[in-house]
């Protein structure tokens, strides 16, 4: 029987043979239209993994994902996503329950198209750093003047990366690059959908007091129907920025509800992009509490009442 804040960086099942290892998730095969999806509490930064973990993570991403992707489909009525159930198959044995709850969703097996769909709304981060080198951010003209952190003027942005591998780097693609690897038929639909999740999702926690500064969808296709789906997890303190929107101030860098406390550790520390780096308590501790502050304000539920079974 698994504690509560036992951290979970491996998995393995007796039942069902495991297909893929992401940077944090594990994916199991259930039947050949369904999969396991198993959030680990590994944490990445910078495109590497950490030799420890954070307590709870894969239950908190998982429960936040599971979240919207209840949600988006009210706020956006021709969505569809991935998302089947919490509930464990019934091949798990019995024993192998209190490890896997609430850390575990069954999603549909489908096609995975191979580009992040990254929508910005704010300019920060790399795009900040791309913006005051050249004017630009992804290489798109950006109007002059703007400050860090600021709203882009025109609106949200769409700017797709690759997919890469685990202990690979992502890189940036034009929208052009972009069609070419998913199709022009795909390609639109793709950048569309990311627009409309990413303005949908920024305007329900600007009332909950966050501000999402940008996020990351990744889409797969339903080859019977010929519809392109949301997968993955979504908008949570990995794939997204969370700003308190009390502390938001236009000409600096924010506070952040994600793992920005971890990235800004390995900068200070010299080990941005090293392996084997091991955190220490107080930034495994910190990150875990900004991503259960994060969980909180954008469920409206008490991270102990969620967890329980």
């Amino acid at each position: 029987m698994a504690e509560p804040d036992t951290v979970v960086t491996k998995t393995s099942l007796e039942a069902l043979p495991k297909i893929a290892e992401g940077k944090v998730r594990d994916l199991y095969e259930v039947d050949s239209k369904t999969l396991l999806f198993v959030a680990s509490d590994r944490i990445s930064a910078y495109d590497v993994i950490m030799d420890n973990g954070v307590p709870s993570k894969g239950k908190l991403l998982t429960l936040l994902s599971a979240h919207w992707f209840k949600l988006l489909p009210t706020l956006i009525p021709d969505l569809r996503t991935h998302f089947l159930t919490l509930s464990l198959p019934s091949s798990i044995r019995e024993s192998e329950h209190a490890k896997l709850q609430n850390r575990s969703m069954q999603v549909r097996r489908l096609k995975i198209f191979p580009i992040e769909a990254i929508v910005r709304g704010y300019i920060t981060g790399s795009a900040w750093k791309e913006y005051q080198r050249s004017g630009t951010v992804h290489k798109m003209p950006i109007v002059a003047g703007l400050k860090e952190s600021e709203a882009f003027p025109q609106g949200a942005i769409y700017t797709p990366s690759t997919k890469a591998e685990a202990g690979q780097n992502d890189e940036n693609i034009s929208i052009a690059e972009a069609a070419k690897i998913v199709g022009p038929k795909y390609a639109q639909k793709i950048e569309d959908l990311a627009i409309k999740l990413y303005t949908s999702a920024r305007d329900y926690a600007a009332e909950r007091g966050i501000i999402i500064a940008d996020s990351k969808f990744e889409f797969g296709l339903d080859e019977e129907s010929d519809e392109v789906v949301l997968v993955d997890e979504v908008l949570t303190p990995d794939s997204s920025r969370f700003w308190p929107a009390d502390k938001y101030q236009i000409g600096r860098e924010q506070m952040s509800y994600d793992k920005q406390y971890l990235r800004d550790w390995l900068t200070s520390e010299g080990l941005k992009g090293k392996q084997g780096v091991k955190m220490p308590e107080e930034v495994v501790n910190k990150t875990a509490e900004k991503y259960r502050e994060a969980f909180e304000k954008l469920t409206g539920q008490k991270w102990v009442d969620a967890v329980k079974i």
